[in-house]
């Protein structure tokens, strides 16, 4: 078996430093290198129960998310999986289905598993964090805030709901709906206040506001409200990727007057013809780095004061 001595003895440093580069402590690029290169070499493997009963917890994070079939959290998986893997880090991946109950039984399990920290972007307003930060464990939020007092990674909502609505103004638009989530989302209300806030700035009426769920059923039964309702509007805001593929899937079929989209968010795949799709892409991928960099901080240390680190795509 190979030890850690011989993973020093090949990089020509101290077993001090071996552990150094292996708890994800900076050391000169050099030996940290060298260190690197001998571990792969020969395939050493950190006794990682000896460090977790050391350091407390295990060289496992867990990253929560709500749906592992959309691809904005996809991207965010991979942001976080590159960062941890770099810091010797390994992720479980656990879905939550938008289910606060289920979400909670995860959360448990990091925590009486003695996992490093959480990744978590959160089923509902108040998810339960107490257990992991009453032990001290690291744990960062992102895409919808919560009350919790840990770090936060989000986007600009209100922004984002603007530039979906400018965008759709600057191509003539005048009756301009939006299909946004559930009111108990944070981001579903914020993208819907951006686009609020342009219609009234540019003296346009409010187009009809649909509240549906952030998945593409959603898009689709909000879509075909709108289209049968008293107002037609001549485009729509879907404020975030699914619900624009729901609506596009639904105008495919739609026989009227023409009715152009707009998205915020990248599409994971073309259900129709997009060449008049307005879109308002994602740093998505930078979420899930952001992220795990915080965690890793906290990890490291030294502490300061947790914040909410909001990102401009």
């Amino acid at each position: 078996m190979v030890k850690i001595v011989d993973v020093a003895a090949r990089a020509g440093v101290s077993t001090a430093t071996v552990s150094r580069v292996l708890n994800g402590t900076r050391v000169r690029p050099d030996l940290d290198e060298a260190v690197r290169r001998a571990i792969e070499e020969l395939d050493y493997i950190p006794n990682r129960t000896a460090r977790s009963l050391r350091r407390r917890h295990s060289d496992v994070i867990a990253l929560v998310i709500p749906d592992v079939e959309n691809p904005f959290f996809t991207a965010v998986a991979r942001g976080v999986e590159d960062v941890a893997q770099e810091a010797g880090l390994s992720v479980v991946l656990c879905n939550s289905d938008d289910d606060a109950a289920k979400e909670r039984r995860y959360l448990a399990v990091a925590e009486h598993e003695n996992m490093a920290g959480v990744v978590l972007a959160p089923a509902g307003p108040q998810p339960a964090l107490t257990g992991l930060t009453d032990r001290g464990r690291a744990v960062v939020v992102i895409d919808r805030r919560v009350p919790d007092d840990v770090d936060q990674v989000v986007f600009d909502n209100v922004a984002l709901g603007r530039r979906g609505a400018e965008a759709l103004v600057a191509r003539g638009h005048r009756v301009i709906a939006c299909i946004t989530g559930p009111l108990s989302t944070t981001t579903a209300v914020d993208r819907a206040e951006g686009w609020r806030a342009v219609l009234a700035e540019r003296g346009l009426p409010a187009g009809p506001l649909v509240h549906a769920n952030f998945r593409v059923d959603g898009g689709r039964a909000a879509m075909s409200e709108l289209l049968a309702g008293e107002v037609l509007p001549d485009a729509v805001l879907a404020a975030n990727n699914l619900v624009g593929v729901g609506v596009l899937q639904t105008l495919a079929g739609w026989e009227g007057p023409a009715v152009d989209v707009g998205v915020v968010g990248d599409l994971p795949f073309a259900t129709s013809d997009v060449s008049r799709l307005a879109q308002v892409p994602l740093g998505t991928r930078e979420m899930g780095v952001r992220a795990a960099e915080l965690l890793l901080a906290r990890l490291r240390g030294p502490k300061s004061a947790p914040g909410v680190h909001v990102l401009d795509p």
